[in-house]
């Protein structure tokens, strides 16, 4: 068990520049989204009047089972598309236009801070940590074909060796050189899971009745 623990603690610390970067990504994006609020109408008028529609009619409904399967979701896409050169940034980045827009739109900045910390404390903590695995695990990746192109012969000890191994063998020396970053992000990926399993669980059993009785105190 204090293997586990020392093994997640160093996933954070080897590669807390990658949560850092995701951190100020998501607030920048988040407060450009709410200051640029009028100039991105076009763009999320029509995400919001949808979802709006969706809950409305039935099409999406409120229970944990469908939102945490779509944030799950989000999660899994920000993980993966970090193969992309790090796309999932953009992941990110959009979900922090979005919510910043979000929360310019509304009539009661009071009201709707209410109805997004409680689970949006868990929730924007579990998208910053999956965004960080995506740059995790593009580094992986980076690192992986760069040791088979050009590998680090400390680590194979025999230079004149390497170059009659056949491109498995190239691949084994860099996958056991790199297996740590892998490691790493799907660490972190984890973590990001359960957050947002406790997010969807805040969300859909916790945050409105929070929201109304403190409402109901200042109302």
């Amino acid at each position: 068990m204090l293997n586990i623990w020392n093994e997640i603690k160093l996933a954070f610390l080897e590669n807390k520049t990658a949560i850092y970067i995701s951190v100020i990504l998501l607030l920048g994006t988040l407060i450009a989204g709410y200051i640029l609020h009028p100039y991105l109408q076009s763009i999320f008028d029509p995400v919001v009047d949808k979802l709006t529609e969706d809950v409305k009619t039935g099409v999406i409904t409120l229970t944990f089972q469908t939102i945490f399967t779509n944030n799950i979701l989000i999660v899994f896409r920000m993980f993966l598309l970090g193969i992309f050169f790090c796309f999932s940034g953009v992941i990110l980045a959009y979900y922090g236009f979005f919510v910043g827009y979000y929360i310019a739109d509304s009539q009661n900045l009071f009201k709707v801070l209410l109805y997004i910390i409680p689970h949006g404390i868990f929730e924007f903590s579990s998208c910053i940590i999956a965004t960080a695995s995506g740059f995790v695990l593009f580094h992986f990746l980076f690192r992986l074909m760069y040791n088979i192109a050009k590998p680090d012969f400390d680590y194979i000890r025999l230079e004149d060796k390497f170059y009659n191994l056949t491109f498995k063998d190239k691949l084994v020396y860099s996958l056991e050189k790199n297996y740590d970053k892998l490691k790493q992000s799907l660490i972190l990926l984890g973590a990001a899971v359960i957050l947002m399993a406790i997010a969807g669980v805040i969300e859909v059993y916790l945050t409105v009745p929070i929201a109304n009785f403190i409402l109901s105190i200042f109302g």
